[in-house]
């Protein structure tokens, strides 16, 4: 085995070693925790087969001569956490039960991407018996007492942490790195283009490719500055008029508003009586019918929505980047060479910028890259053609 694949293997069962670990530590608290007797054996044996779990990831590390496995979660894993006065012991199993599942579908991910074969026995067995777990955490919860409504500001913090915990692991990317990504690649390609052609036209004279690129570079990142503040601003104001029209609609026609809710959730598969049901519920509160309203008919929220400013910030740097690359081999050069090196350095850009598209797309980074590399170099080589049919004939 490669030592970067062994490494990689190596942080891998680690990881997967600290989450059984904690789970032990968390069913072990919460059996300490719970009254009935029933329930807290179970509690133990979960608690006693997630140990084992963790047993069998430490033996393939040692077999792969890896570092001895240190716990660092806390001494009772998320027991304290989970357990909250107003949601009782059987919140904290639901929330164990959605962990499990999760757990299962972390495990079958890497089923196909750790490559070793007696690792891939162990996460076998790991995924039976985390699939037996989450049946034992339904029975548990229902055997127990109900789990009490939760009020909108806790179900928007349950919510919060649910996602969170789903995001673990996962590269988070901020709004205006999209922003930041389309402006390079805007900026990248069309000044590519701009030398590519002034090039042909002029056979690589430095003095007029600096002054195309850079004037090109400087009207591409004010107009896409100030096309991405524009259009996040329009979004903005497009949300909140509509938002107004449903404030308009829920204080002046309510029956109408509570059937197109209704109506809306029907679409979706809720049957009749319990869309109105819970049309009815969210009626009570006019705030919160106008909120659902405006979710279901403009399908986002206003966090969902780009902020304008910081929109237009990344988008004309990004751009200004992006254009400024393929100059900068004029700046020290002249003639073919210089169009030789601008061609080999934007290329090569290409290919980093299609690949950081990976951050914000599930395509491989290597082929997104090379995918951007064949549209850059397409589009330098019939613009240098163009350019030197146009250089002909203005020379003619």
């Amino acid at each position: 085995m490669k030592a970067a694949n062994r490494s990689k293997l190596l942080a891998a069962l680690e990881a997967n070693w600290q989450a059984e670990m904690e789970s032990h530590f968390t069913y072990a608290a919460l059996a300490e925790k719970e009254t009935d007797p029933s329930r807290k054996n179970k509690l133990k044996g979960l608690a006693t087969a997630e140990k084992h779990h963790a047993e069998l990831w430490a033996n393939r590390i040692r077999q792969l001569d890896g570092p001895e496995p240190i716990y660092n979660g806390a001494p009772t894993g998320q027991a304290e956490s989970l357990c909250t006065p107003s949601g009782g012991a059987n919140l904290a199993y639901r929330r164990l039960e959605i962990d499990e599942s999760r757990d299962v579908a972390k495990y079958g991910k890497q089923l196909k991407n750790l490559g070793d074969q007696p690792s891939v026995a162990i996460l076998q067995q790991v995924i039976a018996d985390e699939r037996e777990h989450f049946r034992v955490l339904a029975n548990l919860i229902q055997s127990g007492p109900p789990i009490p409504d939760m009020t909108p500001d806790q179900a928007r913090a349950a919510l919060d942490d649910l996602l969170n915990s789903r995001k673990k692991g996962h590269a988070e990317t901020a709004g205006w790195v999209g922003d930041a990504v389309y402006g390079v690649n805007d900026g990248l390609g069309s000044i590519f283009g701009i030398v590519s052609g002034v090039s042909g036209a002029t056979l690589g004279n430095s003095h007029f490719v600096l002054i195309a690129g850079l004037a090109g570079m400087v009207a591409s990142a004010l107009s896409m500055g100030s096309g991405a503040y524009l259009a996040a601003k329009s979004e903005r104001e497009i949300f909140e008029a509509e938002f107004a029209r449903e404030r308009e609609s829920v204080e002046y026609n309510p029956s109408e508003a509570r059937e197109v809710l209704s109506l809306s959730y029907q679409i979706v598969g809720l049957p009749k009586d319990d869309a109105e049901r819970f049309v009815e519920h969210l009626s009570q509160n006019k705030e919160q019918l106008v909120q659902a309203l405006a979710r279901e008919r403009i399908k986002t929220t206003e966090d969902g929505l780009r902020k304008p400013l910081t929109s237009a910030i990344s988008g004309a740097v990004s751009t200004a980047i992006g254009a400024f690359i393929p100059v900068v081999p004029f700046f020290f050069l002249t003639g073919i060479p210089a169009v030789i090196v601008a061609a080999i350095v934007s290329l090569i850009a290409h290919f980093a910028v299609g690949a950081a598209k990976s951050l914000i797309t599930i395509r491989p980074w290597w082929s997104s890259g090379l995918e951007m590399t064949a549209v850059g170099a397409v589009e330098g080589v019939v613009t240098y053609l163009i350019g030197i049919a146009i250089g002909k004939v203005g020379s003619g």
